[in-house]
C-alpha cells in the first residue's frame, strides 16, 4: 500500500532523514518507535503532505505523491491525527466530524443523511455518545485523543497515521485507546501506522516494528524480535 524509497529531507545543513525505505501492506499494524529527534515526525509529515521538499519517493496504491499537497493526499486516502488535539472549540463533538465528513472524506459525495448517520458510527466506536453535542472545550485528554482520532477516521482514510495518541495519558486510559485503534483496524481494514513513546502499547499493538535513530533505519521487524536488536537497545539506553 504504502511504498517509501530513497527518502532522505534535510534543514539546513542537518539530515533529518537519511535515504528511508520502508513498505507496509494494506490493513498492515505498524509501530513507528525511535527516541526523540530520531525522524518520526519528518517521516510522517513527508507521507502526509506537510512537508514536500524532500528527496526520494512516496508511493501509495500505486500512485506518486511526490508535489501532491496535504489535502489531496487526505482524498486518495491517507489521514492522520495529531499529538496536541486542536478540535474547533466553538463546535460539539459531533459537529468536529461532520467538517471532515462533508469536506475531506475519501471518496467524497455523502448524502446529508449518511454524512450523519457516519459521524453517529464512530462517536458510538470511540465511546463519546454522552457527550456528542457537547463543546468540545469541555473535554477530558482522554476525550480530546479520541475526538483526535475520531476526525482522522471522518476523512474514511485507507491508512492512519496516529501520532501519539496515547501521550499523558494513565495506563487504563492507553488501554482504552489501544483497544479502539485494533478495533478500527479490524472493523475497516485500515492501515495503521501508530507513532509512540509508551513501548507496551507499541508491543501489543503492532504486527511489524520500524525503528528510527539519527534519521535512519535501525531496525525493521516483528515486536519480539525488535527488543533483541542490538542497535535499538543502544538507542533507547545507551552503550
Amino acid at each position: 500500500m504504502l511504498e517509501i524509497r530513497n527518502l532522505t529531507k534535510m534543514f539546513g545543513g542537518f539530515t533529518a532523514l537519511s535515504d528511508i525505505n520502508i513498505s507496509v501492506e494494506p490493513g498492515e499494524r505498524l509501530g513507528l518507535i525511535g527516541p526523540n529527534g530520531s525522524g518520526k515526525t519528518t517521516l510522517i509529515n513527508c507521507i502526509s503532505g506537510s512537508i514536500q521538499d524532500y528527496e526520494g519517493e512516496v508511493d501509495f496504491n500505486g500512485q506518486g505523491l511526490n508535489g501532491l499537497a496535504a489535502h489531496k493526499r487526505t482524498r486518495v486516502g491517507i489521514s492522520r491525527s495529531f499529538q496536541i488535539p486542536k478540535p474547533f472549540t466553538s463546535m460539539t463533538i459531533k459537529e468536529n466530524l461532520l467538517i471532515p465528513l462533508e469536506y475531506a472524506a475519501q471518496g467524497g459525495d455523502l448524502s446529508r443523511a449518511s454524512i450523519y448517520e457516519e459521524a453517529d458510527k464512530l462517536i458510538n466506536t470511540l465511546g463519546l455518545n454522552e457527550k456528542a453535542d457537547q463543546l468540545t472545550s469541555g473535554l477530558t485528554q482522554i476525550e480530546m485523543r479520541k475526538l483526535e482520532l475520531a476526525r482522522a477516521m471522518a476523512a474514511k482514510p485507507k491508512l492512519l497515521i496516529s501520532d501519539e495518541a496515547m501521550a499523558g495519558l494513565s495506563s487504563s486510559e492507553v488501554d482504552d485507546i489501544l483497544k479502539i485503534l485494533i478495533a478500527l483496524n479490524e472493523a475497516t481494514k485500515v492501515t495503521i501506522i501508530m507513532i509512540e513513546h509508551i513501548m507496551r502499547a507499541v508491543m501489543s499493538f503492532s504486527e511489524r516494528v520500524v525503528c528510527l535513530d539519527a534519521g535512519k533505519v535501525i531496525a525493521n521487524a516483528t515486536p519480539n524480535e525488535v527488543i533483541k536488536i542490538p542497535a535499538v537497545e543502544k538507542a533507547y539506553l545507551g552503550e
